[in-house]
């Protein structure tokens, strides 16, 4: 198939229609066209004249100068084989657009004293709701700031997650302490819609904002750690893996699609590691010798 030659904006629209059509999720496809823009301008001209050289140069460029997150690298390339596969009909430049090797990192992990301190160092009461609600139900940052007043089902005690990552729904628990504060909070507040609103109350509070609140928090509870929501997704995941709740249970809670993503919590959770004897200590060593001069 011959590459689509649209003036930028049709192009733009194309794409839009292409995500949309695949049913992709409407912060997905704001971060799909984001890229390929970004991609766009740094060679000041529309996407579709580009091909894989300029694919090669924007991606070390992305490496070695601006030295970028690895998943804002995954998202460019994620953006770019979608724009290039699907909207300009050119499977080959598939082989031009590499995914880059994940690296395999720990999460941070907090204590539960941690926890307990951060959640108590905003004076603002909707800051502690957030927070809370980030930790007590694990939620990603998207599914927090698109929770609506009709999620909480307290004859259930159960949170309703709409359409999270991957379009699935989902039900967490409702801790009744989470409950007591969030009825405090809708009491103070009156959110209609949008359980936590922005500063407009017809729409939602921004992911920006929220990284705000955590990163502030952090540094009024003095946490030398790095701060973030999914600092806290991290805690309620490990913390309840040390409470002995089993892998599965965890990854429906989560929302995890595989099992592997759920797995990774065991190779920081203190007491799996406890449970696991060194081959030092089955070793039939004898008594250790006289230190000789």
């Amino acid at each position: 198939m011959k590459p689509i030659h649209l003036p930028m904006t049709a192009l733009r629209q194309r794409m839009l229609e292409d995500l949309q059509l695949r049913n992709y999720s409407p912060e997905t496809v704001k971060t799909y066209l984001r890229c390929v823009a970004q991609f766009a301008q740094y060679f000041r001209t529309s996407p579709d004249r580009l091909g894989p050289e300029q694919v090669r140069q924007y991606q070390l460029y992305l490496v070695h100068e601006r030295h970028v997150s690895w998943s804002l690298v995954m998202q460019t390339v994620c953006a770019l084989r979608f724009f290039y596969h699907v909207t300009l009909g050119q499977p080959h430049m598939l082989a031009y657009i590499p995914q880059p090797k994940r690296p395999k990192t720990l999460p941070t992990i907090l204590s539960q004293a941690e926890v307990a301190a951060l959640l108590q160092a905003p004076r603002r009461l909707k800051t502690r709701a957030i927070l809370t609600t980030l930790y007590a139900a694990g939620l990603r940052v998207s599914e927090l700031c698109q929770l609506q007043v009709t999620a909480i089902d307290s004859s259930r005690m159960v949170l309703c997650i709409r359409q999270g990552k991957g379009r699935q729904d989902r039900c967490v628990m409702l801790s009744p302490r989470l409950l007591t504060l969030l009825r405090q909070y809708w009491q103070q507040y009156k959110p209609r819609t949008w359980l936590f609103p922005g500063p407009k109350p017809f729409q939602p509070l921004s992911r920006r904002t929220v990284y705000t609140l955590c990163r502030e928090a952090g540094i009024k509870a003095q946490l030398r750690k790095p701060i973030h929501p999914h600092t806290l997704r991290h805690a309620f995941a490990s913390h309840l893996l040390e409470a002995g709740v089993d892998l599965r249970r965890l990854q429906l809670l989560l929302g995890h699609q595989s099992l592997r993503t759920t797995s990774r919590y065991l190779h920081v959770t203190p007491q799996a590691l406890a449970t696991i004897p060194s081959p030092l200590d089955t070793l039939p060593l004898g008594p250790a010798p006289d230190d000789q001069p």
